[in-house]
């Protein structure tokens, strides 16, 4: 018999964060999260989301044994936005077995129905930060930090449950290239010149923090139409600085700038942080901590957190000049190659660029939608 018990208290947040650590144990391409910051997010007092977000956790137990997780937002900023009254499913964790599947799902919609939901996307988290979309392709790829790892048979139980595809992510590894093409330096040139543009190189954190608000503004912009995307205000955008300033290696960091100061293009690569989470098994330790400067100096795969461009300059070659920039950073640090993040299977612009690359398409993960 199965038992849904709802997420409450500090207790019950710990063994739901703790779920993925014992289901994917072993696994040597799961990359887990940082502990207390799974617990923190699905915290009301800890997750500026809650004011404007309203959700649910619940828990499964066989017996005595833990043996499934789902939770369940109502996203009234992006049920206003769209107008389509749709619940997100979110955190969707279980053995592979049916009738664990079926009584987690059941609670997580039927508390969809209650808010007035006619329906539920899912995997989607708070934001586009957040948890969103389930891997149905790249199993045998070790995930990013930015990125999401699933056993292979979750996507078999949500075709199973009705649920339909709505929109994927695909991701993509590039082979780079020991120096920058002639080509490419000509057209950064010409591009500064033509638009008056300058590349801004981030020289501390200090200089990030101040350039902070700008930079998630302008992702505001530039994200505004995609799937799934809600703007951050000021203070979700002073928690996402927090969380990632301490991780953020800003020699790679580059800003594209107008003359008089304003963002129009910025790029965020981290060198890879998978290995060192997978050494910190949700904790920062010493051997983590040891792990994670070596990683900053001494590592060949670079992670694309974010890049953004203002839409005003989103056919100027605004990406070249943040890539080429990053690019010559990379080189001197000896990186081999870039695992971007998600790109949404529409946005041709985004996946044409980095097709320009020697690269592979290695991995995808698709949002569902279910209609009641």
């Amino acid at each position: 018999m199965i038992e849904i018990i709802e997420v409450n208290t500090e207790a019950l947040r710990k063994e739901f964060a703790l779920i993925p650590y014992r289901l994917y144990q072993g696994n040597p391409y799961w990359v887990p999260p940082m502990l207390q910051g799974e617990i923190n997010d699905i915290t009301p007092e800890k997750n500026p989301y809650f004011r404007f977000c309203e959700a649910k956790f619940w828990i499964a137990k066989r017996g005595q044994k833990t043996v499934g997780r789902i939770g369940a937002i109502i996203h009234h900023a992006y049920i206003e936005k769209t107008q389509e009254r749709l619940g997100r499913l979110t955190r969707c964790e279980f053995i592979d077995d049916a009738e664990v599947v079926d009584a987690l799902f059941d609670t997580a919609e039927n508390w969809c129905k209650e808010k007035g939901m006619i329906g539920v996307l899912g995997p989607l988290g708070f934001s586009n930060l957040d948890q969103q979309g389930l891997l149905v392709e790249g199993f045998d790829r070790l995930a990013s930090v930015a990125s999401a790892y699933h056993h292979e048979y979750y996507h078999r139980h949500f075709e199973r449950l009705g649920f339909t595809k709505e929109m994927d992510w695909v991701e993509f590894r590039l082979a780079l290239s020991r120096q920058i093409p002639e080509k490419a330096i000509r057209m950064e040139q010409a591009i500064m010149q033509r638009y008056q543009l300058k590349v801004v190189d981030i020289k501390n954190k200090k200089m990030l923090r101040h350039y902070g608000q700008q930079v998630f503004q302008l992702l505001n912009k530039s994200f505004h139409n995609l799937f799934s995307f809600v703007a951050l205000d000021e203070a979700m955008i002073e928690a996402v600085l927090d969380n990632y300033l301490p991780v953020i290696n800003t020699e790679f960091v580059k800003l594209v700038m107008t003359q008089d100061e304003r963002i129009v293009g910025f790029i965020v690569p981290v060198p890879s942080l998978s290995k060192t989470m997978q050494i910190a098994k949700g904790k920062l330790g010493l051997r983590a901590l040891i792990s994670l400067l070596w990683s900053r100096r001494h590592n060949d795969t670079i992670d694309t957190f974010l890049t953004g461009v203002d839409p005003e300059f989103q056919s100027k070659g605004v990406v070249g000049l943040l890539m080429t920039s990053a690019q010559r950073v990379m080189i001197k640090r000896n990186m081999l190659t870039v695992e971007t993040t998600g790109m949404l299977e529409n946005n041709q612009k985004a996946i044409e660029f980095w097709k320009n690359y020697d690269h592979i398409q290695h991995k995808r993960k698709r949002c569902y939608r279910k209609m009641f």
